[in-house]
């Protein structure tokens, strides 16, 4: 049996994108087919995926499938974040403004800055030597 989503959302933060499915439900999130409490074990990055649902006061209405890829474990936290917001957003125009003052709707558009040639690093010179 395959249950239609209600509503789909991309994220991305940094590297990592998201790409999610709501589903009408009690509040399981799958990510990547697995519970999101044991992909994300850390507390704050459990916190960073509840919050969209807080924000549009919906906490343990829907259920959410998240396939995420690239990037690290707070990237891909805040890019289901992100799909979240806007499957939420989509899905209820009516919790839009809520969802965008507190920022969830914006991409973070900060970047891994690149390395130049002749640095160690993309900012860190070597170290200069007189003699």
């Amino acid at each position: 049996m395959v249950v239609q989503a209600i509503s789909i959302g991309t994220g991305r933060r940094k590297n990592a994108v998201a790409r999610v499915r709501l589903l009408p439900g009690s509040g399981k999130i799958l990510v990547n087919g697995q519970p999101f409490e044991q992909y994300f074990p850390r507390l704050s990055l459990q916190t960073v995926i509840r919050q969209p649902f807080k924000t549009a006061s919906v906490e343990g209405r829907f259920d959410v499938l998240a396939t995420v890829d690239g990037g690290g474990i707070s990237g891909q936290a805040g890019a289901v974040r992100h799909g979240i917001a806007r499957a939420l957003a989509r899905n209820d125009e009516a919790v839009r403004p809520a969802l965008h003052k507190d920022g969830l709707l914006t991409r973070d558009p900060r970047m891994k800055e690149r390395k130049k040639y002749g640095h160690k690093r993309a900012r860190k010179g070597f170290q200069y030597s007189k003699r």
